[in-house]
């Protein structure tokens, strides 16, 4: 049986909009799972060990593909709407986690006490990525690791250009996600540091958001 526990702090109710986002979610990212994100969560996720934390879980289109040894799992979604749909498939899934009502801003976890933190397309949504990060980093214990794919800023200047035009309606349809964030250069210029990344393509989903990255980073001060 699941183990499912929700720590949540009041939030104002959310508009229409935010309720609809997390109706058509799934659905909306059915071709792009279905066409190798699935599997890319597969083959980032099985590197996860000890005490994990997972940032905007959303739905849950990570819990299927995490291994079964973790010390603890704690997801973590600030949306109540996608909250409510997160706990549902968390207990068809019979796994046990923690759901806490939170954002990736401000983690209610200790000072190094994380073994691995894990972020699928989520940094693009966060309002102070750079505050998420240093979280992040703050949390990891030495030889933590942030286990990332997120969609980035196209390296082709006709599709970052469309990126830019495109990236105030693509936010407010897509829950405030960021089409044309650099998202690899603000882990760069944070506490953490790149072990590995390689650039991936978002199979089945609009070219805004096609470019992304996959890969590992750690905090600063255990990499030197």
């Amino acid at each position: 049986m699941s183990a499912v526990e929700v720590e949540a702090e009041p939030k104002p109710r959310p508009g229409l909009w935010t309720r609809v986002s997390a109706v058509v979610y799934d659905p909306f990212l059915w071709v792009g799972e279905r066409l190798g994100m699935r599997a890319q969560r597969r083959e980032l996720l099985k590197h996860a060990r000890g005490r994990t934390v997972e940032l905007g879980s959303g739905t849950g289109l990570n819990l299927p593909h995490y291994p079964d040894d973790l010390d603890e799992l704690i997801l973590t979604e600030p949306e109540a709407t996608m909250v409510a749909r997160l706990e549902r498939r968390l207990r068809r899934s019979g796994r046990s986690a923690r759901v806490l009502s939170t954002g990736a801003e401000r983690l209610p976890f200790d000072d190094a006490s994380v073994d691995t933190v894990v972020s699928t397309l989520v940094l693009c949504t966060v309002d102070a990525p750079d505050a998420a990060l240093r979280e992040v980093a703050r949390v990891l214990r030495p030889g933590g690791q942030l286990l990332f794919i997120e969609h980035v800023r196209s390296d082709s200047a006709r599709l970052a250009a469309w990126q830019d035009r495109l990236a105030g309606p693509w936010r407010g349809f897509a829950a405030g996600c960021r089409c044309n964030r650099a998202t690899v250069e603000l882990i760069k210029a944070g506490d953490l540091e790149i072990d590995e990344v390689r650039e991936a393509s978002w199979r089945g989903m609009p070219s805004i958001v096609k470019p992304l990255v996959t890969g590992r980073a750690r905090p600063k001060s255990a990499a030197a």
